[in-house]
């Protein structure tokens, strides 16, 4: 006994004692399965990211520049002076200045044209802040109940043009001890991130809103005119402001001004870099004191003028504001500056202003406009605070224009840049300077250094050095240290760049509502080395990037939100903002509006800018500015790019004072919203953490070994068998079903007006029956015709051009009796003869016809002025018109003289452009309809639904052949009807009562698609699946199991059963492997982990793990079938959940390829193969497809453990990319999951580039979205970089009969240019 028997006579019984061979009920048997397994481990153990065994991590490079200095010492400012009239609170000092200065001015605003609009007083301040408390506190409600109480949190909505009504919102709030929280007016439903303030309103409670009236009138309202309810935005209440509305206080009423506390004053929000807006709470005595520490730094006066260009409502627009010191602050809001940009110097100018307080972008813009004015003075200034000094570009920004405006009276020593954060308010303010006195110095950091997280003077390359300027001291009364932007706080050394952190009364609290963050944020205790904590007092995380210069100069080099993470090196955002804007974008880039943000794809961060195009740039101007970023970037920074985009001026969401909203950005970016106009994808250069590839190992284990090592392991060989076929007792039954043609005589002579076909049109008409004595009658009619034919020998091939219809079958048994093979091609598609002509040809050619037999209107097609355009119609061979033939007989009707002679030939066109044609034998063809009646259970009073095209393959089986054989009556759809009446296939289903139908993918999808909103109708109708027992879809591929699962789901509404939706699977070698028949356990699904199957394993998963790919079995293994699995290499059986090529051994394999020239090589490799070890005896055909046969835990009809069959796809069509196998329809699948636009899409590959070609259902201006995301999603999924991305109109991707995507053809195409595609974008 050898190896192999013994393996598979051992007797298996469960643990439970039942053997698995008696018969058990499959229900119970499953259940003791159940309990037999082993329970599952917890998920945590399923679902670990493997990306340690994926994912090349680059080795450190040992010149890595490290930190070497002490760890740094905490900085403390100057203390906090005591001065003796210092107000108790902020109110106070408002109370103060309207009581005793009334007339001072407090606040000047101006118009759009930069003229004054009003001056605000501090005695009208102060007046109308107490009126608005008052109103506030006893006013709004009824008579009785207050509506708001000391410490509720109100919203200020006022536009940024209307300062005063701002203020006196705003301590109007501090005397009614309510808390403002200053916000933008939303200004429509899109606002960038809307719904996030709704969120901040949300989590501070507001209920209530003030504005002005004006404001309320611009504010979108519903038809109805009320107020909108903004997305996300809790319910609010709207008062108005305005002066006339408020209440005038009684005598005796005052407002109560207490001592300042640490309960919060007010609340500021602040937008995260992920785009979530948070409120950070100042209290009372923050403020104050954050006040105090402001005119000690600044050195305020009394009475002083201060022109500010910032945002009053936030921020040191709002802190240097403050009423403390009786300043007049002189308003400049944006909308005038974008009018006017030198308004803010003029203002200066004209009131000799001491204090000016602007950002970068002001200074940048002043000095664009400075042409337009000659005799401005800023000798008056002795202080212009530059917001944002801690920007990588503020130092030239502040040098140019000193530059500029030096001979206008401006000194050195005012320029002041400082930092600041929400959090811990201002951090640190360069101290105006004494004349004469030396500038503080500089600092020139080396690019690399920083990326590292070190300071490195830089020495070699101008090019990649930043200059920073410092942001002065830290404030007086303040501690700061400088600790590690991630993980625990620890200290950093003085050669190394942190994260500022300040200890100081005078900062911001908490995020209010969220302890969480807050504890992360302002209860900070920095530690040592060796992770010890220093001290006791909480510091505030300031979100600022820097460290300490020489002499205690704080020196500010990036925000936290700002920061990138490429391969473990940081760049800043500004830093690669102001790069890009160094190189010439004057041409190409709409004002300067340049967003960079990180993406993380594949296990790490990539970098993308995102430009907006000025309208008139031109397209090379683009790819021009484009290109040289890409380069400028990569020397000066030392990072790829991933992505570059353009898309229109003004197209990108807007923060509320115009830049760009960036979080937003990001998810349209994502989302496939961002439109671009011009698109650059380089993940060639900057994805470096690919595996490597697979270099394939000689194989050094023999095809026996591996069979001896499965059999040690315990493994059976993968094959599987279908049932036998049985022998024929009945010589009568013999006769019937030697030859089809037999079978039809006899039919013909016992039942013959019973109906064999019916032929439905697209109104679910019968236009067409066919009884046996019809169709045999017919069938002599054209044998009579083709043998008087001279020219027409036995044995000769015919082609036959039909439509779908009874006349292909007539003219099929026609070709029998005559002893002719018939040869069934395709008929040319009159609208698209170009196209589908040639195949016509080429077919005719190949198989050397003698004749073709076609209908009168194929016959004039064939001859027309249209056909001889794309063939040479002149050498057609004899055209038989089967239309209107006489009736006569054959003198006799051919019998062949073996079983063996070919019966008929069956091309097709593969799926990678190959034309084959192979032969059918008569023994063939009655051992398949033999099995299909077996499988199927089909007999004479049986009716069965086809909707399929009946060119090759089982289609062509089950149209013409079937029926004839087994004598049920075949209801034939042709499925181009679906296309005018798509229901016409279900309606015909359910008003037939049909139990089993035959359809295609294409069909299915047809009906899936043209149907998916309309099951009500059918349902309406009548309609009712609840009679289909099985509906099998006709297949030589993968089955598709997103589609069939979609169908099922769809059209269990209108009674389709789950159970009833399975496939079949075919080939070339053999037309009909597997077909779920009425018996036998439903089809079962497995779960493979994706990156085994690349390196050509199966390793089984569970449902829903990372990485995991559904496969559905194939259908039953037909009777009289054997499949082994078998190593394509080394052709040696592979054992159970091995993936390898299947083999099949069967009665009814085609006997070889028709080969013109006799490559009878080709045809013994494919057709008539041994396995190199195990059983050399059997003949096996090899199908061409990879695939696996598992074992289930199910019972077939024998009562055996039933052997599953699962189809991977086509050894031809995969695609070899970094020493790794994959099936192209894994990687469409992914490509049409990535955006909503895509409707199709195929990939092939060219010179080992990946191109994808995807059609686009939506707007052509979602064209270009589709590239990074395409690139994004085959990268994340399947390692692998998209070379080439093709974006085309709908319909491009050509598509077989068969619904299976022409790959090859499209690599044609493309390769020759004629895809005429909307975008190309190849990926650098």
């Amino acid at each position: 006994m050898s190896l192999l028997q013994f393996s598979c006579v051992s007797t298996f019984t469960l643990s439970t004692g039942v053997p698995v061979s008696s018969r058990v009920s499959t229900k119970i048997q499953q259940l003791l399965n159940t309990l037999k397994r082993p329970k599952r481990p917890p998920l945590s153990e399923f679902f670990t990211d493997d990306s340690e065994e994926i994912v090349q991590v680059p080795q450190p490079d040992p010149n890595t520049p490290r930190p070497e200095g002490r760890q740094i010492i905490p900085v403390k400012g100057e203390p906090l002076g005591v001065v003796s009239n210092w107000p108790p609170a902020l109110q106070a000092a408002l109370a103060r200045w309207g009581a005793t200065q009334g007339k001072s001015p407090a606040l000047t605003a101006l118009d759009i044209t930069g003229k004054p609009l009003y001056t605000l007083t501090y005695g009208k301040l102060w007046s109308r802040s107490v009126k608005l408390a008052y109103t506030l506190l006893n006013k709004l409600g009824t008579k009785n109940e207050q509506i708001l109480k000391p410490g509720d949190k109100v919203a200020l909505v006022y536009p940024n043009s209307d300062p005063g009504m701002f203020w006196v919102a705003f301590y109007g709030c501090l005397l009614a001890e309510v808390i403002p929280v200053p916000i933008e007016v939303p200004l429509s439903r899109k606002d960038a991130g809307i719904s996030q303030v709704g969120f901040l309103l949300g989590s501070c409670g507001v209920g209530l809103a003030l504005t002005s009236e004006i404001c309320l009138k611009g504010l979108p309202k519903t038809p109805t005119g009320e107020i909108l309810q903004f997305k996300g935005w809790p319910r609010m209440k709207w008062v108005i402001t305005d002066s006339k509305y408020l209440t005038k206080p009684s005598k005796d009423w005052q407002p109560h001004i207490p001592t300042a506390n640490t309960d919060p004053a007010y609340i500021e929000y602040k937008a995260s870099k992920e785009g979530t807006v948070v409120g950070v709470a100042v209290s009372k005595v923050a403020m104050l004191t954050h006040c105090q520490a402001l005119t000690q730094a600044c050195n305020y006066c009394e009475g002083e003028t201060l022109v500010n260009v910032l945002d009053f409502k936030k921020d040191m627009g709002l802190w240097h504001g403050a009423v403390m010191n009786r300043i007049h602050t002189i308003s400049v809001p944006y909308a005038v500056m974008k009018a006017c940009p030198l308004s803010w110097v003029q203002r200066v100018h004209m009131n000799k202003a001491r204090v000016a307080l602007v950002k970068c972008r002001d200074l940048h813009w002043a000095m664009m406009a400075h042409r337009d004015q000659r005799d401005v003075s800023l000798a008056s200034l002795r202080m212009l605070i530059v917001a944002d000094g801690a920007n990588p570009w503020s130092v030239s920004s502040c040098d140019a224009f000193l530059n500029l405006f030096q001979s206008h009276g401006l000194k050195p020593e005012v320029i002041c840049p400082c930092a600041a954060s929400p959090e811990a308010m201002t951090v640190a303010i360069r101290r105006p300077g004494v004349p004469g006195a030396p500038l503080p110095a500089r600092a020139i950091l080396s690019m690399g250094g920083l990326s590292y997280g070190v300071i490195r003077v830089n020495t070699e390359d101008k090019n990649s050095a930043l200059t920073v300027q410092d942001v002065g001291h830290v404030m007086p009364g303040a501690l700061m240290c400088i600790v590690r932007p991630d993980g625990p706080p620890q200290l950093c050394k003085t050669d190394e760049i942190g994260e500022i952190i300040i200890n100081s009364r005078a900062g911001g609290t908490m995020y209010y509502g969220l302890p969480g963050l807050t504890k992360n944020t302002f209860e900070v205790i920095p530690v040592n080395a060796n992770g010890v904590p220093i001290g006791e007092i909480p510091f505030v995380r300031s979100g600022l990037l820097g460290f300490v210069g020489p002499g205690s100069l704080i020196f500010v080099v990036g925000k936290i939100e700002g920061l990138l993470m490429v391969s473990s090196r940081r760049h800043n955002a500004d830093d690669l903002v102001a790069t890009a804007l160094a190189v010439e974008p004057v041409k190409t880039v709409y004002r300067g509006r340049i967003a960079v943000f990180p993406v993380t794809v594949f296990y790490d961060e990539r970098v993308v800018i995102v430009a907006e195009q000025r309208p008139d740039a031109s397209e090379e101007d683009s790819f021009q500015w484009m290109s040289r970023v890409l380069q400028a970037i990569d020397s000066i920074h030392q990072v790829g790019l991933y992505c570059l985009a353009l898309v229109p001026a003004n197209t990108l969401p807007k923060t509320p004072l115009g830049g760009i909203h960036i979080s937003d950005t990001k998810q349209f970016f994502l989302d496939g919203n961002l439109h671009p106009c011009n698109i650059l994808m380089c993940p060639h250069t900057c994805v470096t953490n690919l595996p490597k590839p697979r270099q394939k190992q000689p194989v050094g284990v023999g095809p026996a070994s591996v069979m001896v090592g499965n059999l040690v392991a315990g493994k059976r060989i993968a094959q599987a068998v279908g049932r036998d076929l049985g022998m024929i007792e009945d010589q009568d039954l013999v006769r019937k079903h030697q030859y089809l043609t037999e079978a039809l005589q006899w039919r013909a002579q016992t039942d013959p007006d019973h109906v064999l076909y019916v032929l439905l049109n697209a109104k679910g008409v019968t236009v067409g029956t066919a009884t046996c004595v019809q169709l045999h009658k017919r069938a002599e009619k054209i044998a009579a015709a083709l043998s008087e034919k001279s020219s027409i020998n036995t044995g000769e091939n015919v082609v036959l051009l039909y439509p779908p219809g009874i006349d292909l079958i007539a003219a099929f048994y026609g070709c029998l009796y005559a002893g002719c093979v018939p040869v069934n091609v395709r008929p040319p598609h009159p609208q698209n003869l170009a196209a589908t002509l040639p195949t016509v040809r080429m077919i005719i050619d190949v198989s050397k016809a003698a004749c073709i037999l076609t209908t009168q209107n194929l016959m004039r097609i064939l001859r027309s002025k249209e056909a001889a355009a794309s063939v040479n119609i002149k050498t057609w061979p004899t055209v038989i018109d089967t239309d209107d033939l006489p009736r006569r007989r054959p003198p006799q009707i051919y019998k062949p003289p073996t079983a063996e002679m070919i019966a008929y030939l069956d091309f097709s066109v593969s799926t990678t452009g190959m034309l084959t044609g192979v032969k059918i034998s008569h023994a063939a063809v009655s051992a398949l309809c033999r099995s299909i009646k077996l499988q199927c259970e089909l007999y004479s009073s049986r009716q069965i639904a086809i909707c399929l095209d009946p060119y090759c393959g089982l289609g062509f089986v089950l149209w013409c052949l079937a029926s004839v054989y087994s004598g049920h009556q075949s209801i034939l759809i042709p499925p181009f009807e679906l296309e005018s009446s798509v229901s016409l296939w279900l309606s015909t289903l359910s008003q037939y009562r049909i139990r089993d139908t035959f359809c295609s993918y294409s069909v299915m999808e047809l009906c899936t698609k043209g149907l998916g909103t309309q099951t009500d109708l059918l349902k309406a109708r009548g309609v009712n699946l609840s009679c289909v027992r099985s509906c099998v879809v006709i297949a030589e591929e993968r089955p598709r199991l997103a589609l069939s699962q979609s169908f099922s789901k769809l059209f269990k509404d209108v009674g389709l059963s789950s159970r009833a939706v399975s496939t079949a699977f075919g080939s070339r070698v053999n037309l009909a492997i597997c077909l779920q028949g009425t018996t036998g356990p439903d089809p079962c699904t497995v779960y493979v982990d994706m990156k085994s199957l690349r390196h050509d394993r199966v390793r089984l998963v569970e449902r829903g793990a990372p990485q995991s790919l559904p496969l559905m079995e194939s259908g039953k293994i037909l009777p009289g079938v054997r499949v082994i699995i078998v190593n394509p290499e080394t052709k040696g059986p592979l054992g159970d959940s091995h993936l390898g090529e299947i083999w099949v051994n069967s009665p009814h394999n085609a006997s070889g390829y028709y080969t013109i020239y006799g490559e009878e090589s080709l045809q013994a490799d494919h057709f008539n193969t041994k396995l190199s070890f195990g059983d050399p005896h059997t003949l096996w055909a090899r199908t061409g497809y990879l695939g696996f046969v598992k074992r289930t835990e199910l019972l077939d009809a024998s009562g055996d453990r039933h052997d599953a069959l699962f189809v991977v796809g086509s050894l031809d069509e995969t695609l070899e990319l970094r020493g790794l196998r994959y099936h192209p329809t894994d990687i469409e699948t992914s490509v049409s999951r990535a955006h909503r636009s895509i409707a199709e899409s195929a990939v092939f590959t060219w010179t080992n580039l990946l191109v994808v070609v995807s059609e686009l259902c939506g707007s052509e201006q979602d064209a270009l979205d589709l590239v990074p995301l395409i690139t994004n999603v085959v990268l994340e999924e399947h390692h692998l970089i998209v070379g080439v991305v093709v974006i085309v109109d709908p319909g491009v991707i050509p598509i077989n009969s068969r619904g299976e995507k022409q790959r090859m053809h499209l690599r044609d195409s493309f390769l020759a240019d004629q895809l005429d595609p909307i975008y190309v974008a190849y990926n650098m």
